[in-house]
């Protein structure tokens, strides 16, 4: 099927052993009820290890079923933002030399997404200049608050300068959102469930509000989960926009202008979502992901749900690969 995967995962032993001992009192690993390896945040399940995320080969099989043709690695939330000191410098760089290694030893079928350390915008920079001029990293992966401070913060301007000024992809992947204490979003499991929708429903709008994407017109950047919330809620948006002073002080469009430039990725569950993401995107900024290999990662699912699309064949083709081959200039 040519598929060409936007939003898949890696991750090294070596990564997971710094979060158990250096990761403070937030980050652990336990079992859940059903045996299965998992990382804890604030005691709450965050994430589901499984053996693929940490070996190459165990990844064939799921990939080839699928048709995959490139799969765009990146390591998922956590990321590197936790760090601290020292590490939060050698941190990203252990991370960007790992991937360039499996990219650069999977006879062209990965390519890299690199971390770089929003925690520190100096470091971040001269970061993302080393992964993509020396390793030659195709885009950067971002997570959606940086230890809760939201992304249209402007100390991070100046990243959002320059990934404008490269037209660098940018994979926006979710974490756990502000104030998810307040919300217990960590009970029944719903830091997965809801809290990264949550999470990136907020830091898209806040971005579209705050200007983040008048200023940086030129940036690709690729919202995961089919946008959240936000095909859904794109009328209501720009309802406010209309109504609301406080809503557009920072923005001349309504927000739906801004959405539709921006990029969508194709992980979701019901081909009715997908559809939304379609509507506001069009055929040209709707790009495959399956956020394989996490356990509740669809690659069949999700290319499937592209196929079930009643739309015409040509656009399918842009969303299963072709849309990726452009902006990653694959």
């Amino acid at each position: 099927m040519n598929l060409i995967d936007v939003h898949t995962h890696i991750s090294s032993h070596a990564f997971m052993d710094l979060l158990a001992s250096q990761g403070g009192n937030v980050y652990g690993r336990a079992r859940d009820a059903e045996g299965r390896e998992v990382v804890t945040r604030n005691g709450a399940r965050f994430m589901t290890l499984t053996e693929p995320m940490f070996d190459p080969a165990a990844r064939a099989e799921t990939e080839d079923a699928a048709g995959l043709k490139i799969g765009l690695l990146s390591y998922t939330c956590p990321n590197c933002y936790w760090a601290e000191g020292e590490l939060a410098e050698t941190l990203p760089r252990m991370m960007n030399d790992h991937l360039a290694e499996v990219c650069a030893n999977s006879g062209g079928r990965y390519r890299g997404l690199a971390s770089i350390p929003l925690q520190d915008t100096d470091l971040a920079l001269a970061e993302l200049e080393r992964a993509v001029d020396r390793l030659g990293m195709v885009g950067v992966i971002i997570l959606a608050n940086v230890n809760g401070v939201p992304l249209d913060d402007p100390r991070f301007e100046p990243v959002w300068n320059e990934l404008n000024r490269r037209r660098l992809p940018t994979l926006m992947h979710p974490t756990v959102p502000p104030g998810d204490a307040d919300m217990r979003i960590g009970d029944y499991g719903m830091i997965a469930a809801l809290g990264f929708m949550i999470d990136t429903t907020l830091a898209t709008l806040r971005m579209v509000l705050g200007g983040v994407f008048e200023r940086n017109p030129d940036w690709p950047l690729v919202i995961s989960h089919a946008g959240a919330t936000l095909p859904f809620l794109v009328g209501r948006f720009d309802q406010c926009h209309r109504l609301i002073p406080d809503v557009r002080a920072h923005t001349p469009h309504p927000p739906s202008h801004y959405l539709g430039r921006l990029y969508y990725d194709t992980v979701c569950y019901e081909t009715n979502a997908l559809k939304l993401a379609y509507d506001l995107a069009g055929p040209e900024r709707l790009i495959y992901g399956s956020d394989f290999p996490h356990n509740i990662g669809d690659m069949q699912g999700c290319a499937d749900r592209i196929s079930q699309l009643d739309i015409p064949e040509a656009e399918k083709e842009l969303i299963r690969h072709g849309n990726a081959e452009r902006i990653f200039k694959l």
